[in-house]
């Protein structure tokens, strides 16, 4: 294998003020408006998360809400709806994993993904961030930021490095001058009490955390010394370490306009099933749970299940059970701006087993 094979593609992708912009996306009279997740001022609540605009008065994640209030006090104070923000992290967990099963959650809104092999075969890294966050907001209108680098720290670094709605991406050649480059405090997993240890020690960047010799980082700060001497180097080998297996496969569009053509919709199911059959079938998987999703003009979400006896990851049956599943539903009465196909109960099994199905064996 030689050099440029063995370099591993690793995207960081943490999505923008997430439960804030859940809320703006959600109700267009928060949009541009100072959101504040986590409950009202008053009591002993914290702050979740908050838009950008908060973000400009002080406003931060884990803050008490009281303090929120005093910097804000014009903002608007929600409560959190975790059942919202899960329904679009899975959604964003499905674009992630039509490229790589190596995908490592770390919360609702982030995640490594190991794209050094991929479903696409896609050979840039770049190019699948770019296609990830394109279909991240074509999905949940929902922006999200990324980090594309040889390993994990550098990943994590760059996907914060051009928030919100921006790409970074660290060549292994660029990797050392940017972590000279970069301010401590801007190195994750460096906290706010190692921060001012390691400002008082003269350490304000990388550049001068990198004059420093493991001997002594250890005897500064422990084991984490260690650590501090490889990452600054670039030397991060911790490997992409999936938290579950794929549960589910499937797709789904949000249209530029609403939809109320019931003639169009189920020509585009049976596109959409083509699609997933596709995909499935490069895994490879078959399911038996065949799932419609329905979003509404006014954002109101159904889902219509159908479990079969047998897997399945066929276009034409998909397509005959979606549109069956449909016949549930108001297409054609009310428009519709989102339709999604899902299987699940999934059989992750050997390929041989689909080359006799297709032989008929």
């Amino acid at each position: 294998m030689n050099q440029e094979q063995s370099i591993r593609k690793i995207i960081h992708v943490d999505m923008d003020a997430f439960f804030a912009a859940v809320e703006q996306r959600d109700n267009p009279d928060l949009r541009g408006k100072p959101v504040i997740v986590g409950g009202k001022p008053g009591g002993r609540g914290v702050v979740s998360t908050c838009s950008y605009e908060a973000r400009k008065y002080g406003v931060r994640s884990a803050m008490p809400t009281n303090e929120a209030y005093r910097l804000c006090p014009h903002g608007v104070f929600v409560n959190a709806r975790f059942e919202a923000y899960k329904e679009a992290s899975e959604i964003v967990r499905d674009i992630f994993f039509d490229y790589t099963d190596l995908v490592e959650p770390l919360s609702l809104d982030e995640a490594f993904l190991d794209v050094t092999e991929n479903y696409k075969g896609i050979p840039s890294g770049t190019i699948i961030a770019e296609q990830i966050r394109q279909r991240i907001f074509e999905s949940t209108q929902l922006t999200a930021s990324a980090g594309v680098a040889h390993c994990k720290f550098i990943a994590k670094v760059a996907s914060d490095f051009n928030k919100p709605n921006g790409l970074t991406v660290i060549t292994p050649e660029k990797a050392e001058a940017f972590l000279e480059e970069l301010p401590i405090k801007k190195f994750f997993g460096v906290g706010k009490a190692t921060q001012k240890k390691m400002k008082a020690l003269g350490i304000e960047t990388g550049a001068d955390l990198k004059k420093w010799t493991e001997i002594d980082l250890v005897k500064a700060f422990g084991k984490s010394g260690r650590f501090y001497y490889k990452i600054v180097r670039g030397i991060d080998p911790r490997q992409v370490k999936p938290h579950r297996t794929r549960k589910s496969y499937g797709k789904e569009r949000t249209f530029s306009e609403d939809i109320g053509e019931l003639d169009w919709i189920q020509n585009f199911l049976e596109e959409l099933a083509g699609s997933i059959s596709e995909g499935m079938k490069k895994i490879p998987t078959a399911g038996k749970t065949v799932t419609l999703k329905v979003r509404y003009k006014n954002f109101d979400t159904i889902t219509r299940s159908c479990s079969l006896a047998h897997y399945t990851n066929k276009a034409d049956e998909i397509a005959t059970i979606a549109k069956q599943l449909l016949e549930q539903t108001e297409a054609g009465q009310r428009d519709i701006r989102l339709l999604g196909i899902s299987l699940s109960n999934l059989n992750l099994i050997e390929k041989e087993y689909f080359e006799q199905l297709e032989l008929g064996v």
